[in-house]
């Protein structure tokens, strides 16, 4: 699937200053509604050496970065192992979503390891990232009247219900659309989004509305009946793992 994005994206990991554990891409390539124009959102996990966080200096826990690279507009995020980890333990889907990304531009066994962790690491509670991200997204639309940030809040919906309906974290909007509770019309506007970026969203606003908040509905009994657990029982785990790649690194 990285092909399809025309470029090759291993030089970047190979210019970071510390090892990356891992790299993906997120943003609308993820979500299944890129434009021609869209940037592309790199994310991922660097690993500071141990002494960087012995030291008086603060380390530098996340690094962002934006450039342009043969014509495309790069935007890359990374955090040290520890942090990233902290924010996979604060019921941050997007960090999740960033974990098990299908879209891999560079992967390691430590990569891995976080991977197979991230089923113990939902919870029924990772419903109130996706309401949250939903509700900043609405409010953004009805500011802009733009389609990017309506997509942005059926996905993040989308996937909420999807996961606490079947504890599997899908951030691909095209594949929700069989979900129950889907709009019929969303393959327009995914259609709409690929051909300009920050597009009008030509819809029916009542309708929408209805929509919207009816898949918040959704959200909140799919939660009340999710088979999630309360809390996490990966922390000592977690916990394990970045001890071990630190003193290894």
């Amino acid at each position: 699937m990285i092909d399809d994005l025309g470029m090759d994206l291993a030089p970047v990991v190979a210019e970071q200053p510390d090892p990356l554990l891992l790299a993906t891409v997120s943003g609308a390539h993820l979500y299944g509604f890129p434009s021609q124009d869209s940037d592309v959102d790199l994310r991922g996990v660097h690993l500071l050496p141990a002494a960087e966080l012995l030291g008086l200096r603060e380390p530098e826990e996340t690094r962002s970065r934006t450039w342009v690279r043969d014509g495309v507009e790069l935007d890359l995020v990374t955090h040290d192992l520890r942090k990233f980890v902290r924010l996979m333990l604060r019921r941050n889907g997007y960090v999740l979503e960033q974990l098990l990304s299908p879209l891999v531009v560079h992967t390691s066994d430590a990569h891995r390891e976080l991977a197979a962790l991230a089923p113990r690491v939902l919870t029924r509670h990772h419903a109130h990232h996706y309401r949250g991200f939903a509700a900043t997204q609405w409010r953004l639309f009805a500011k802009t009247d733009e389609l990017k940030p309506l997509l942005y809040t059926f996905r993040v919906l989308l996937t909420g219900i999807h996961l606490m309906r079947t504890g599997e974290v899908q951030a691909h909007l095209p594949t929700l659309l069989d979900q129950d509770g889907a709009p019929d019309y969303l393959p327009e506007l995914i259609a709409a989004k690929a051909e300009q970026e920050h597009g009008r969203a030509v819809v029916d606003h009542a309708r929408v509305e209805v929509d919207v908040k009816r898949l918040h509905t959704l959200l909140d009994e799919a939660q009340a009946g999710s088979a999630l657990p309360d809390a996490t029982d990966a922390h000592d785990a977690l916990n394990d793992l970045v001890v071990r790649l630190r003193l290894e690194c």
